[in-house]
């Protein structure tokens, strides 16, 4: 990290704005240094526009700027660029930003996307009318649908499982702008990782990291060690469903990679839904597939997989919580294995 001063060893003025890497968005400023509320600035595809009606508008964007230059405020910043392909923690949410106990903001996911979307009685009811409607239709008859509802406010979560890999096969001849991202813990096999450049080489797909404000080192000195052997629920919290929250914000709808088949919790989940953890649409394309009809289109199709399933691991998750399984045992027995726990939070109420 290097701090950057606002005069030079001359004490002549400079921009510190200059310094600054295009990864740091200026939201991260608003909030950080506290020149703007909420809607001071509206930050998108379109153009700065006027702060909505009863916003307190306390700035622009050039008086930022001028603030900026003339200030000797020191500001750090990375002295690393982001690399391609991985997104730097956001900001904590702002003071003025309500939040849970947790800390996740309250207005999020589609509720906090431009315009929002809102799970009104009448929505809800679409979405049940669509996903019975979906219920005898192919995969990609429900991707295709998902995409001309949702996009480009639709997007997909993967572990680069076998039917995470299998969607995004889909999607490479659907919708192959969909942006794509993974949960990367810090803790996932190296051969999880070596799947994304196999995506990128195959598909011209770059999965996108999303990271954990902290580092594996950092997170593991603040709680005294590995918190997955003591409490594998909140390593998961926060590791993960923390991580979640952040990517989904913005997004009206994400696809996940579900089957029902797959454990007593997923067994109730339908084609399309509201999904209230994480507060917007979730779309589970292969929720009516078995293992069978997975396999026989990686096979026919000869989409790249973990060689991980070819020694007795079905189901791939961090590298610490995850054995091979025995014979007869359910393909997630392997998952938090001693401890009483099968999910990680993603898909569970």
């Amino acid at each position: 990290m290097q701090a950057v001063s606002g005069k030079n060893s001359s004490g002549s003025s400079r921009r510190p704005i200059r310094y600054l890497t295009k990864q740091i968005r200026f939201v991260q400023f608003r909030l950080a240094l506290g020149f703007f509320d909420r809607g001071d600035l509206r930050i998108g595809r379109g153009s700065a526009g006027p702060a909505p009606a009863g916003a307190t508008a306390r700035g622009s964007l050039p008086t930022f700027l001028a603030k900026m230059s003339r200030q000797s405020t020191s500001i750090t910043v990375s002295a690393e660029p982001t690399p391609s392909g991985v997104d730097r923690p956001a900001a904590p949410p702002s003071a003025q930003e309500p939040t849970d106990a947790d800390g996740i903001p309250l207005v999020r996911g589609a509720l906090a996307a431009d315009p929002p979307l809102e799970p009104s009685e009448a929505f809800l009811k679409e979405l049940a009318r669509e996903s019975e409607r979906l219920e005898k239709e192919s995969p990609q008859a429900i991707l295709r649908w998902a995409v001309d509802r949702f996009a480009p406010r639709f997007t997909m979560a993967t572990a680069f499982g076998p039917e995470g890999m299998t969607i995004i096969h889909m999607l490479s001849e659907i919708a192959p702008q969909t942006p794509i991202f993974n949960l990367e813990t810090g803790y996932q096999f190296q051969e999880t990782l070596d799947l994304r450049e196999r995506v990128k080489d195959r598909y011209g797909i770059e999965v996108e990291y999303k990271l954990p404000e902290l580092s594996v080192e950092q997170f593991e000195q603040k709680h005294g060690g590995p918190l997955y052997q003591t409490d594998p629920n909140r390593c998961c919290f926060e590791r993960k469903i923390r991580v979640l929250h952040r990517a989904a914000q913005g997004f009206h709808a994400w696809a996940s990679a579900i089957r029902r088949d797959q454990s007593p919790d997923r067994a109730r989940s339908p084609i399309v839904g509201w999904d209230k953890k994480f507060q917007l649409v979730k779309v589970s394309p292969l929720a009516n597939w078995s293992k069978k009809d997975v396999w026989g289109m990686i096979s026919r199709e000869k989409i790249p997989y973990n060689p991980l399933h070819d020694q007795n691991f079905p189901s791939v998750g961090c590298q610490p919580c995850t054995r091979p399984v025995m014979i007869g045992e359910d393909e997630r027995a392997g998952r938090w294995s001693g401890f009483q726990k099968t999910e990680c939070g993603l898909h569970s109420s």
